[in-house]
């Protein structure tokens, strides 16, 4: 920790990078438990047959993975190409047009509270050390050395998914036939609880409204999907 640091504040390289991690990690372990929930308990209104049951929550899983992982990528990897391009546009703006480019920080600065005088020489300081940076930070809100990552973003939403999936589809296997569903039931809405509640964490956001969004969520789920079943399927004796 700097000196000019303080405990629990988000100081320091690649935090734009971790954050985006641990957001699409909490919301691919969510999707997996909502979406292999809602399937393995809509067969299981049907059917009591485990091979049936395994082999839905296996495809639901790897489906959804792959999907995830998918989505995340080109999703992150359009954000990274748009940094790109403006930081491309910026740095030719820059050896075009210099004196403009100075004009342009020096009134953002004074955008910012500065007076005339303190923001021109802000603004020349921070040209001579790194007129980039400078203009992207205050600009455009951008670190070129903190770019998102489609990669990460993509591989720990795959992971989380996958983990987020073992919980229902170990719930609705592992248990006597007529206790499967009661205890998907109880097993997914505590973890959605959980869910909810690391997710306010991340963002700041008031934990109870949160996690009662994903439980309320998760039961219509899981019931809309296990009346279809029971509804549609055949009774196994």
């Amino acid at each position: 920790m700097t000196a000019t640091s303080h405990p629990g504040e988000p100081h320091g390289a690649g935090l734009g990078q971790r954050l985006n991690w641990l957001r699409a990690g909490v919301l691919g372990a969510n999707d997996g438990i909502v979406s292999v929930a809602a399937l393995v308990v809509g067969v299981a209104g049907a059917t009591t047959d485990t091979g049936a049951l395994f082999t839905a929550g296996i495809a639901g899983l790897v489906g959804g993975a792959i999907s995830m992982a998918l989505g995340e990528y080109v999703s992150v990897s359009s954000q990274r190409d748009s940094e790109r391009a403006l930081i491309a546009k910026e740095r030719g703006e820059l050896r075009d047009m210099p004196q403009q480019e100075l004009e342009e920080l020096t009134q953002l600065y004074r955008e910012r509270g500065l007076s005339e005088a303190t923001a021109r020489v802000v603004a020349e300081e921070l040209t001579a050390h790194d007129a980039l940076s400078a203009h992207l930070e205050v600009e455009l809100h951008i670190d070129q050395d903190d770019l998102v990552n489609p990669w990460h973003a993509a591989l720990s939403s795959a992971i989380a998914f996958t983990l987020g999936a073992l919980l229902p589809l170990l719930a609705i296997l592992l248990p006597p036939p007529e206790w499967r569903v009661p205890v998907t039931f109880v097993a997914v809405l505590l973890a959605l609880a959980a869910t909810g509640t690391v997710s306010a964490t991340l963002g700041g956001a008031p934990r109870l409204r949160a996690a009662t969004r994903l439980v309320v969520g998760g039961a219509l789920a899981l019931v809309v999907t296990w009346l279809i079943g029971t509804l549609l399927g055949t009774t196994v004796v």
